[in-house]
């Protein structure tokens, strides 16, 4: 029987695919990251290897001849498992396990397993355990092998290590009952929220790639006391904290989990209790790590990510963070001129909050003012934008309108005007 080394001592090979498309830069610069998360993750990079090929291959991804190029790799470097910077179909899978002896994962399942450590709240211990039952059910066969062969390690932790016992069904049953576990999370969920919107604070929920700098954000603000340190998702459950402006607007930050390239799909359905509160949310704060060489593929990253959950289109603060750790002032002017209305900050020193604070109180002024609005129900998509970007305080049918009364952003006004009663 082949056994996995301590955690902290299990030696890893990264490996990605250079093809039609993608370039080498792409490739290093995401494996460079794959890095860190294998790290986070408690593995022990020893080894990289790229491949070039017009196409992933079906049976092994990076060809049959690589495979076994790369298992004599291992076995001359003693390395127990490999990473794999893309999401492999159950087949790639089996078939690199079984042509290099050693444990095979890709992305999706190192995400998923760093996730798996990070859950600390019943809500995220139940959205963790429904994408990795999500991830594994294509993959049962394979598992069961996999898992009668290997003692822990990346990748393994949660329900993966009860699966040598059960089938198909019981894996959709626990499925089942999860999704209907975190319905009711979503329902208590809409409870607090309601009360909230009683109030009539202005909610604004910080977003930005994984380590930006969201939680020191929150800290910095509110004194939330979140875990903000220098890894990848170190904080999974969202936090919402009261916030005074010194004109006394009073507004709700929330913090959620960070983004990813490659981000996977499991993750977006299984935390989309914790995400909803960036779709409900009246006004999104994008945190940018400027210090990063690759902020504009992070800054699209998110977008993509925000358009998945219907989000996109609110009412957005950019603020680049970390500017502390930019040696040319010019990129942090540049970056301001290019987005209006921006901010520059360091959430570390606390440079530059005071032009942020300024920049909620413009931002948030619209909010103070409400309308009521009388739209036919046959406008569907100026309802969905409505609900997208602005704040419903209650809604009512009459005939065949919708009598809304809500708070709009200022880009919105002028198409409701028609319709203002």
């Amino acid at each position: 029987m082949t056994t996995i080394s301590p955690l902290g001592s299990e030696k890893t090979m990264l490996v990605g695919l250079e093809h039609s498309g993608i370039s080498r830069w792409d490739v290093e610069d995401s494996l460079s990251e794959l890095r860190q998360l294998a790290d986070t993750a408690g593995a022990n990079v020893v080894e990289t290897v790229i491949q070039r090929l017009d196409r992933p291959t079906a049976p092994h991804y990076i060809g049959k001849g690589k495979a076994e190029e790369i298992a004599k790799q291992c076995e001359e470097h003693g390395i127990t498992s490999l990473i794999f910077d893309d999401e492999l179909t159950p087949a790639q899978g089996r078939n690199l396990e079984l042509l290099t002896s050693r444990k095979v994962l890709d992305r999706t399942q190192l995400i998923l397993d760093i996730f798996a450590q990070r859950a600390r709240t019943k809500e995220g211990r139940l959205q963790i355990e429904l994408a990795q039952l999500q991830y594994l059910l294509p993959r049962l066969t394979r598992m069961w092998t996999h898992l009668s062969r290997q003692s822990g390690g990346i990748g393994t932790r949660g329900p993966g290590e009860t699966q040598l016992e059960v089938d198909r069904r019981r894996v959709q049953e626990r499925i089942a009952r999860l999704e209907r576990d975190l319905k009711e999370v979503r329902k208590n969920r809409g409870v607090q929220r309601e009360g909230r919107l009683r109030k009539n604070w202005p909610v604004a929920s910080l977003v930005g790639y994984t380590n930006a700098g969201k939680s020191s954000l929150l800290n910095r603000l509110t004194g939330a006391g979140v875990l903000a340190v220098d890894k990848l998702f170190a904080t999974l459950d969202p936090t919402t904290r009261q916030l005074t402006l010194p004109n006394h607007q009073k507004i709700l930050l929330t913090d959620t989990v960070g983004f990813i390239r490659k981000l996977p799909h499991t993750v977006i359905e299984s935390f989309k209790a914790t995400l909803e509160e960036v779709q409900l949310a009246d006004l999104l704060i994008h945190i940018v790590d400027l210090s990063h060489p690759q902020y504009h593929e992070q800054m699209a990253a998110v977008d993509a990510a925000l358009a998945e959950l219907d989000a996109s289109g609110k009412q957005t603060i950019i603020v680049f963070n970390k500017t502390d750790l930019v040696p040319d002032r010019a990129i942090v002017a540049n970056q301001l001129a290019r987005h209006p209305g921006s901010a520059a900050i360091s959430a570390r020193t606390g440079d530059g909050i005071t032009s942020l604070i300024e920049e909620l109180e413009v931002r948030l002024a619209a909010w103070r003012l409400r309308g009521q609005f009388r739209i036919p129900t046959n406008e569907s998509a100026l309802l969905a934008e409505i609900h997208r970007a602005g704040h419903v305080l209650d809604i009512r049918y009459e005939g065949d309108n919708a009598i809304l009364h809500a708070h709009v952003p200022p880009e919105l006004s002028a198409k409701l005007a028609p319709y203002e009663t």
